[in-house]
């Protein structure tokens, strides 16, 4: 009898760019006019081309072809490969690509934890309904990623979160795996017992010494063998072979990394005045999200992705600080209209940062104060009124007469 999952069981994704700084690297080689896509050819990230220096941190399939693993020497790939292209790392602009990663993601499910620069585990609840099966949802994730950076990752989707980090680790790049817990006998058992997550190179040579070849190996075993073996890294490896892990998606508060939202236009925006759409949606995402965090922002950024993947982003700041939609709009317009070239636009995103409080003590100045002053009761009622609105009913259900930007 086919075994299946528990009706009430959770489903979990875990992402993962595949070999991510290799993958940063070469989008934004191609992005300054390379001809040569580092994914495509014999090439690691790490140490230093000058000096062959340092140790492996990301390698192409390719480079993997000759031998070449994660950890290895500079020294020891260039032998196994002596036309290796070597890249150093730029761990400030992955950074980078990792925080827009994940306000991508963000903006799919809120439920996120992140574990890694290139990394997360998300949770499918919250995204149930929008989809008509988990691996749907996956491949809409994976592709969406594809589609709006230009780089691939693989999705692992389970029961248990050390079971869809597995599965993530299958055959790659740009796929999606699935690894229910009924599913261990015939996906997880059979790979060689190193590959099992977290038994290292140590572990797994003494678990070989012993006979044990591979994760069913390892799972049939008597737990406290091999616990008497290992201690407590013998009980974790046991267990995850198992496919026994009860931990849930921990997402970790959002405010200290500020908030924002872009999106991939279906078909390019020609004009100001689809971007301006796009803009104002956006920005009211923004809000929506800042009145449930409860802060408001200084600064606020744009960023344009035209047609031919080149980016761009400006940001300015906003005293005093603020979370009204209409202050924050007008940012956003003189931003764009700052930015944009007049060439076909692919992805627009809004962000705002410097994030503070909402009922914080704000320091104004004169003029400031008398702005705020002048604005009446009413117009505060209607601010509400609309967001209450926005959440009920959608971003989309109700927006305003005028807008400054849209008079100019």
């Amino acid at each position: 009898m086919k075994e299946i999952m528990e009706p009430d069981a959770p489903v979990i994704f875990h992402i993962d760019v595949n070999s991510a700084f290799l993958s940063w690297s070469a989008i934004r080689l191609l992005k300054e006019g390379s001809d040569v896509d580092l994914r495509e050819i014999p090439a690691i990230i790490g140490g230093d081309e000058s000096t062959r220096h340092g140790i492996v941190v990301a390698k192409s399939l390719k480079a993997k072809a000759y031998g070449i693993r994660t950890a290895d020497t500079v020294a020891s790939a260039r032998s196994k490969c002596p036309d290796l292209v070597i890249q150093p790392p730029d761990h400030a602009y992955y950074r980078e690509q990792s925080r827009q990663l994940m306000e991508h993601l963000y903006e799919i499910c809120p439920v996120i934890q992140q574990v890694s620069v290139d990394e997360c585990y998300m949770s499918f609840e919250p995204v149930r309904d929008r989809f008509s099966s988990p691996e749907e949802a996956a491949r809409y994730i994976k592709d969406s990623v594809r589609e709006s950076f230009g780089y691939t990752v693989n999705i692992g989707i389970s029961d248990r979160k050390v079971l869809a980090k597995m599965a993530s680790d299958f055959q790659k790049p740009d796929k999606v795996h699935t690894l229910y817990h009924y599913e261990i006998r015939k996906k997880l058992w059979p790979l060689p017992v190193e590959e099992l997550y977290m038994c290292g190179r140590s572990s797994a040579a003494f678990l070989k010494k012993m006979g044990v070849k591979t994760i069913g190996d390892l799972a049939v075993l008597d737990r406290q063998m091999v616990q008497t073996w290992l201690k407590s890294q013998g009980n974790l490896l046991w267990n995850y072979a198992n496919g026994i892990d009860d931990s849930a998606v921990e997402p970790e508060p959002s405010k200290a990394k500020g908030i924002g939202n872009s999106m991939t236009l279906s078909n390019d925006a020609q004009t100001r005045e689809e971007c301006r759409k796009v803009l104002r949606m956006l920005t009211e995402k923004v809000v929506g999200r800042m009145k449930k965090e409860g802060v408001r922002a200084s600064q606020i950024s744009v960023e344009i992705k035209y047609a031919t993947f080149v980016s761009v982003s400006h940001q300015m700041g906003i005293q005093p600080a603020a979370a009204a939609p209409e202050i924050l709009f007008a940012k956003v317009g003189m931003l764009f209209d700052e930015l944009w070239s007049g060439e076909p636009v692919r992805l627009l995103g809004v962000r705002v940062s410097k994030l503070e409080e909402e009922n914080a003590e704000v320091q104004m100045n004169l003029f400031d104060y008398q702005k705020e002053s002048a604005r009446s009761r009413k117009q505060k009622d209607l601010e509400e009124a609309m967001e209450k609105i926005r959440r009920r009913y959608g971003a989309h259900a109700v927006h305003r007469g005028t807008e400054e930007w849209q008079k100019r």
